[in-house]
């Protein structure tokens, strides 16, 4: 997401003057138009456009640092990081994991003839069983963890729609045997990234790169914020590397961002 709101937790938003409203509609505007046309460049990215998709090409500048051999879309949802993967990075093996069925049907449309993609219709998390998923109206914002007023506050339209129970496995279990270096990991777990991370102890070990959309405020019962997320890669010899994509409160408060994380070089028995 990339919008501006109210913040959750907050006394109330700055009131906005209506050239302040005009200008932040103009600036919106301006960035779908551009991205709309960047989207024109790229045969698939057109396809996909006819389906309803649009690849993540806000993140085509993100200095990434490789030309991956795997890229596993945790969160893959309709695709959209996945296609904007297979332009990136032409010789990785893409691995989408998506528990929603709604989405799971767009996903296959919009990757499943691609012989470099994978879809695994699951959910990652710390172990394998069955799990009530909090469907929202905006389906990009479904969680296994139940939805906060505040999230539904920052981002109109976010509220949950229906529970429906889905498989949930560990990363290790479908994809350890199966990563090759270098290795990206995407996150996109709406307040699950570090239910993901204790499901991934293996394969965590062959990621170099990792790119984990994070909050700064609970906007999921339970969810663990950017610094707990921070501290787990840490111990994982991925250090932050970049922020990105910062969301802020009309107040300017930071509520989310995606965060790079890169592989410490230096091996754990040098560190201090």
């Amino acid at each position: 997401m990339n919008t501006c709101a109210t913040g959750p937790g907050a006394s109330g938003p700055l009131p906005l003057g209506a050239s302040h409203v005009v200008t932040l509609a103009r600036k919106a505007r301006f960035r779908k138009l551009r991205k709309f046309f960047i989207l024109l460049k790229r045969p698939a990215w057109r396809r996909a456009m006819r389906t309803g998709v649009a690849a993540a090409v806000e993140h085509r500048d993100v200095p990434f640092g490789h030309d991956f051999a795997t890229v596993v879309d945790v969160g893959a949802h309709h695709g959209q990081f996945a296609l904007l993967a297979r332009e990136l990075f032409p010789r990785a093996r893409v691995f989408c994991v998506e528990p929603l069925p709604s989405a799971l049907d767009r996903l296959r449309a919009t990757v499943g003839r691609d012989r470099h993609v994978t879809v695994l219709p699951t959910a990652a998390a710390a172990r394998a069983g069955h799990r009530q998923l909090h469907v929202s109206r905006m389906t990009d914002s479904s969680s296994l963890l139940p939805i906060l007023k505040s999230y539904v506050d920052a981002f109109p339209g976010t509220e949950e729609a229906r529970t429906l129970e889905v498989e949930v496995k560990t990363l290790d279990s479908v994809l350890a045997e199966r990563i090759r270096r270098p290795c990206l990991l995407k996150v996109d777990a709406q307040g699950g990234e570090l239910e993901v991370l204790r499901g991934a102890d293996a394969v965590l070990k062959n990621v170099d790169v990792a790119f984990v959309e994070c909050s700064f405020v609970e906007f999921y019962r339970g969810q663990a914020l950017a610094d707990e997320v921070i501290r787990a890669f840490l111990g994982r010899g991925l250090r932050l590397d970049g922020v990105y994509s910062v969301v802020r409160d009309t107040q300017r408060r930071c509520l989310q961002a995606d965060l790079l994380f890169r592989r410490d070089p230096t091996p754990a028995s040098e560190q201090q």
